[in-house]
């Protein structure tokens, strides 16, 4: 392309602080490196983490950065060493690389790499030098990926390439969310066919979760929220029961124990709240129930008595739902293609890249499953 070797200026969301709106800004995005890829971001998605570390999370000295890490794109140009992928590639970032080398990725029973971001410096790219400037002040890249951006440079052990005729502001979902809450059911809890299930919290990680338990073949999957409205869209993924905890005296744990003759045999939170990931790890069966703790939550510590484990439950947690992204990913891609998947039930807004603070705070207050940000008119 006409652009390889260049320094690109486009438009960005900058987050220059904490709690603060993002400002759309143009900035310089610098040629690839070494094992490097360049990518036009061409859909990216607003996720409750991207929320998390704007108002909460982030650790010192995390700003200004491009937040972002759910999206997909087309290739640009590559730096050296780079194989396999060329321009016009269209490929997902991923915020957990896959290097393929090390004593993780080597590993089948999980998915952590030593090059990945989250293993070095969350705000960097696999602990390498941003590639992202403005205003003469370099721009940290959020967990390695930076996709609030019209451009962007990833390593390239953070990117999967993906069908050319995949739909790239629906497959965007799989760079995160989907995969995250779909795969903690199938790859990590393990849900057995016959099973009964309780996915605690309906974002999208949660709906995606339902989805995974349905796929596993649970026979029945009980939806915990406290907001009413997201019941129907529950049960259009799989659910078959509805609860509101708002709507009980009793703790959860004790409705659905009530519910199901001594617990659900899977349980799987995903709102990333401390007190939420006990009550759904005590409302799993004595002797076999499994708990998989989904929501991202490093602020605080989480508890319970030991007797709930010395039972026989298991508490166990996951990033990425367990998915090796590199390998995994483009399946998923092919699993939606082939209609054996849905993203689009997950998709209530379409809004253009400039608008992220709308996406931002109908997320926070709420208003949508998942608002997809184009960098183009749609």
């Amino acid at each position: 392309m006409a652009t390889a070797g260049k320094v690109i200026k486009c438009r960005a969301a900058v987050a220059w602080e904490p709690n603060k709106p993002l400002v759309m800004e143009e900035v310089e995005v610098a040629p690839p490196q070494a094992n490097e890829v360049r990518m036009k971001i061409v859909s990216t998605a607003v996720c409750h983490s991207d929320l998390f570390f704007l108002f909460e999370g982030m650790p010192e000295g995390g700003f200004p950065s491009i937040l972002g890490h759910e999206a997909a794109g087309i290739v640009e140009s590559v730096g050296p060493g780079v194989t396999e992928f060329q321009p016009g590639d269209k490929v997902i970032p991923l915020f957990l690389s896959q290097c393929g080398e090390c004593r993780y990725c080597k590993n089948p029973q999980g998915n952590h790499c030593e090059q990945t971001g989250l293993a070095i410096d969350l705000n960097l790219m696999c602990g390498v030098e941003s590639r992202i400037s403005c205003k003469g002040q370099r721009i940290l890249q959020f967990a390695g990926t930076s996709t609030f951006s019209e451009y962007t440079v990833v390593h390239q052990t953070a990117v999967a390439k993906i069908d050319p005729a995949a739909p790239l502001e629906k497959v965007c979902l799989l760079s995160c969310g989907v995969c995250t809450g779909y795969g903690a059911a199938v790859n990590v809890a393990q849900v057995q066919p016959g099973s009964t299930c309780a996915v605690f919290g309906l974002g999208a990680v949660g709906l995606a979760a339902v989805m995974g338990c349905k796929a596993a073949g649970a026979k029945r999957i009980i939806a915990v929220d406290t907001n009413p409205d997201k019941s129907e869209k529950a049960k259009v993924l799989g659910a078959t029961d509805f609860v509101n905890p708002k709507d009980h005296s009793k703790p959860v744990s004790q409705v659905l124990h009530e519910m199901t003759n001594g617990g659900v045999d899977f349980s799987l939170e995903c709102v990333g709240n401390v007190a939420v990931m006990r009550s759904a790890l005590e409302s799993c069966v004595r002797g076999w129930g499994v708990s998989v703790v989904v929501g991202w939550n490093n602020m605080h510590d989480v508890s319970t008595q030991p007797l709930q484990l010395m039972a026989g439950r298991t508490w166990k947690g996951c990033l990425f739902g367990g998915f090796k992204g590199k390998h995994a990913i483009p399946g998923m891609v092919n699993a939606y293609m082939s209609k054996k998947l849905q993203l689009d039930e997950f998709i209530t807004h379409n809004l253009p890249l400039d608008q992220v603070n709308d996406a931002i705070e109908m997320m926070k207050h709420g208003r949508c499953i998942r608002t997809v940000l184009h960098t183009s008119p749609q």
